[in-house]
């Protein structure tokens, strides 16, 4: 995309995505992962058999400096996709970078003004104690949404993520660190992608929403699908535009959940059209391949890391189809059901261009019971919430089954779902039965 100068306004800046032909590290230098891997990340690919490669080493500092050294500043960098993203306030740097050495292309992925302005993030510390009322099942309100996937079952014997180290990537996590259904999160850490620097517990509550699906722990209320494992929270999701960088900040996030030995992320989000008309998806291009999303995402699978990703909420829209990187063949894509079983409206459909099966799996995604930004229970509608259900029984089936490796779980899932002898372009294999799958496991 070119921009003229011509339309720049004061305060105006562009974010280029740069292609490099190469990021300028060796072999050698994956005999010493400790520099660039935690101790735990390199213990999971270990444990998963997964050999460090060059893709896992960052991009040579002396290559970062060449392409800052025409005036950019760095915004993000991708090892595995070998791209860096820089931004300037002239649009005509674009040429300065073209003809650097060590770059192949470049792409603008955003422009505007203000893309640091972060909203005020309050330091009010009060506990958020739910007002509704408190069953006496355990599962409270969630009860009948971890059922429908027989994951009680899978929780009676113990399993509800003990030891599994999750991420969670989404656009916000609003009094996470205040709510009273999270007080016994273990937490590893958090990282704000978007606004570096800033808190991730303020600005959207959705993915607190997504979170309380997995996490959240209070009895009688609501207990989530993997109450027990320990979590990561990072925003990649800039809720005020829809621009093609958000693929990078999202690379950036699974790079760094990777880096830190998450073994399983739950992602709601994704991307089918943006605010440029020139960087628009079409349904040719779900191919699980040619997105620069879509490309990441098979990376962590290649990695050894489960990725849940949510089908898209396009179903009853003109897109319809599931969005980017919901087509990659080694994630676990999850649509959406409302109580009685059927498809949600809005839950987005496949094939993918190549005539693969997606969504893989369905759970409930109308209706949803989930912690709202206040404490309390809320019912939501969404493929966010049905893909973090699935995620959470997914942690604990593969807590119970740890010998196996990452597709391997997917496949099990798949194989014992509902409708796995004639899957279809509605609900992929069905609605899972996470109890059948850990006992398939054992065969």
């Amino acid at each position: 995309m070119f921009i003229s100068a011509s339309l720049m306004n004061a305060g105006e800046s562009y974010c280029f995505r740069v292609y490099l032909k190469d990021k300028g590290v060796t072999e050698k230098e994956t005999e010493t992962p400790e520099k660039f891997l935690s101790q735990e990340a390199i213990a999971r690919r270990n444990k998963r058999y997964i050999d460090i490669s060059v893709s896992d080493v960052p991009v040579n500092p002396s290559i970062t400096e060449m392409i800052l050294s025409t005036g950019c500043r760095l915004v993000t960098q991708s090892k595995w996709m070998s791209t860096l993203v820089v931004e300037h306030e002239d649009s005509l740097i674009i040429d300065k970078l073209n003809v650097l050495p060590v770059v192949d292309s470049v792409v603008c992925v955003w422009y505007g003004m203000d893309r640091l302005q972060a909203d005020n993030c309050p330091d009010d510390q009060t506990v958020l104690e739910p007002a509704e009322e408190k069953l006496s099942d355990e599962y409270g309100y969630a009860e009948a949404q971890i059922e429908m996937l027989n994951g009680i079952a899978l929780h009676n014997l113990g399993r509800r993520g003990q030891g599994m180290r999750v991420a969670v990537i989404d656009a916000g996590f609003r009094n996470v660190d205040r709510i009273k259904a999270f007080a016994s999160l273990q937490l590893i850490g958090t990282h704000n992608i978007v606004f570096p620097g800033h808190r991730v517990f303020c600005a959207s509550d959705h993915g607190a929403k997504v979170l309380s699906c997995l996490a959240a722990n209070l009895p009688g209320r609501m207990i989530g699908t993997a109450p027990e494992a320990s979590y990561l929270l990072i925003i990649s999701e800039d809720t005020r535009t829809e621009f093609p960088i958000e693929e990078d900040y999202w690379a950036a996030a699974l790079e760094y959940a990777d880096s830190v030995g998450v073994d399983v992320v739950s992602s709601s989000v994704g991307y089918s059209v943006f605010d440029t008309p020139t960087a628009i998806y079409t349904p040719d291009d779900l191919t699980g391949r040619t997105a620069f999303i879509s490309q990441v995402a098979t990376w962590a699978a290649e990695k050894g890391i489960l990725l849940c990703c949510s089908a898209g909420n396009e179903g009853n829209l003109a897109w319809e189809k599931i969005a980017f990187p919901a087509d990659v063949a080694d994630v676990l894509t999850v649509g959406a059901i409302n109580a009685e079983k059927e498809r949600s409206a809005f839950s987005s459909i496949g094939f993918t261009a190549d005539y693969r099966i997606k969504p893989d799996v369905v759970a409930l995604g109308s209706g949803v019971t989930v912690i709202g930004s206040n404490g309390n229970v809320q019912y939501v509608n969404g493929t966010s919430f049905s893909t973090p259900i699935v995620a959470g029984l997914s942690v604990c089936l593969w807590q119970s089954l740890h010998w196996l490796s990452n597709t391997e779980i997917i496949e099990f899932i798949r194989q014992t779902a509902s409708q796995a002898d004639r899957p279809d372009v509605e609900k992929g294999y069905g609605i899972p039965d996470f109890f059948k799958a850990y006992k398939k496991g054992l065969e």
